[in-house]
């Protein structure tokens, strides 16, 4: 019986008795769509992952005030733009910093008022967030100095304010105030799903002082010189605002590299344990297809015998019952490629980012399933092998 004989032979076989079969392959459709499920979303999760720190800046860091301290922050603890000159001249780790203040208000054109997040800032925040403008431009330090009361709106701000025209050059009023939007800034989402699409409004930081009378900084956003210093850009900036401010803990701060280690940690873990389940599956599975194996043997014990009278070898029937388990096998894995593929799709599709499933994903799927078709079923196989021909023909 050749290969192809041995195939059709377990596909009959399968047919003949599809519960039975399913039930059998039910443990590695289980294991197969488990690896291949965690694999693909982890995969994805990751490429998304690494596609939001590029866009936050793998080198970026914000500084912020710790509010959980046992001391309130108050007035002498409030960032300001002396802090900012002194860290860029004595943080050598640090690149760039730049203040940000935040607020929420109304904001208002031709009748039509949304409640809107501000943003104050300098100039030089283009080079630490990635901003793409749609049109128009981005304020300069002279519409800074100068206290020039223009903004830059994001598209979903455009669309609501001035939902037929050109929003450049027109006036909008904040805080019962005027401001000319000189730009508008393309909303882009977020790798991970996150409604990025709110109103917004850029202002240079001494228009948002000026419009919202105050000069209180909410936190600093820095860019470390290289991506292996942000650690050291960290600590140098904090240090510097520490003695300047005569306090000590009361300033933290934020950078990608903690979001990852924490991802990397949460799938890790949830790799792990997906990981035994998928591994108990796979060994149910596998004594599944041994034990139909072994009800397959008894029940062509007949067979075997006039296989074996007819001048078959024992490597024959070895082969033959071993490739029988590995197409029970194989058949589970596919399923189980099929459904776990299907699952990493709907969980992605639901967080938004896609699967990543590459070719060797399907290589490792097809090779498990192969491998426990081999491991249990060469017990079954020899078995029926090692059939005395004499005893198998008087077999009832």
């Amino acid at each position: 019986m050749n290969l192809l004989e041995c195939i059709r032979v377990a596909l009959d076989g399968i047919m003949a008795n599809k519960l039975r079969s399913f039930l059998t392959m039910l443990g590695i459709i289980i294991g197969v769509a488990s690896v291949i499920a965690v694999a693909a979303i982890g995969q994805g999760g990751r490429s998304a992952l690494q596609s939001e720190m590029e866009r936050f800046g793998s080198n970026r860091f914000v500084i912020y005030y710790n509010y959980s301290h046992d001391k309130p922050i108050t007035w002498m603890d409030n960032f300001t733009e002396r802090d900012i000159k002194v860290i860029s001249d004595l943080a050598p780790a640090v690149s760039l910093i730049v203040p940000m203040c935040y607020d929420r208000a109304g904001v208002s054109a031709g009748g039509r008022v949304v409640d809107a997040y501000i943003r104050g800032t300098t100039s030089s925040f283009t080079q630490i967030e990635k901003l793409t403008l749609k049109s128009g431009r981005f304020f300069t330090e002279d519409d800074d100095l100068g206290r020039r009361q223009v903004g830059v709106i994001n598209e979903a701000l455009a669309d609501e304010l001035f939902p037929n025209s050109n929003p450049l050059g027109e006036r909008i009023i904040l805080n019962n105030l005027p401001v000319i939007v000189i730009g508008v800034l393309r909303d882009e989402p977020s790798a991970f799903g996150f409604d990025d699409s709110r109103a917004m409004i850029y202002l240079p930081l001494r228009s948002y002082f000026s419009i919202f009378n105050n000069n209180w900084i909410d936190n600093l956003h820095g860019k470390a010189a290289s991506q292996d210093r942000v650690q050291e850009a960290i600590d140098q900036s904090i240090s510097i605002l520490e003695r300047r401010h005569r306090t000590q803990g009361k300033y933290r701060a934020y950078n990608m590299e903690k979001e990852i280690e924490m991802a990397n940690r949460i799938t890790g873990i949830a790799a792990l344990i997906v990981g035994s389940i998928a591994a108990i599956s796979l060994v149910v599975g596998g004594i599944g297809v041994m034990n139909i194996m072994l009800v397959s043997v008894t029940e062509r014990t007949r067979e075997i015998g006039i296989r074996k009278a007819l001048g078959a070898r024992r490597k024959d029937i070895l082969v033959q019952f071993l490739i029988e388990a590995v197409v029970i096998s194989l058949i589970g894995g596919m399923i189980g490629m099929i459904i776990g593929l299907g699952g990493a799709l709907a969980v992605s599709m639901m967080a938004n980012w896609p699967p990543l499933i590459s070719w060797k994903m399907v290589v490792l799927a097809f090779l498990f399933s192969a491998g426990v078709g081999i491991f249990f079923g060469i017990y079954p196989a020899n078995k029926a092998a090692r059939l005395d021909p004499i005893d198998a023909l008087r077999y009832e």
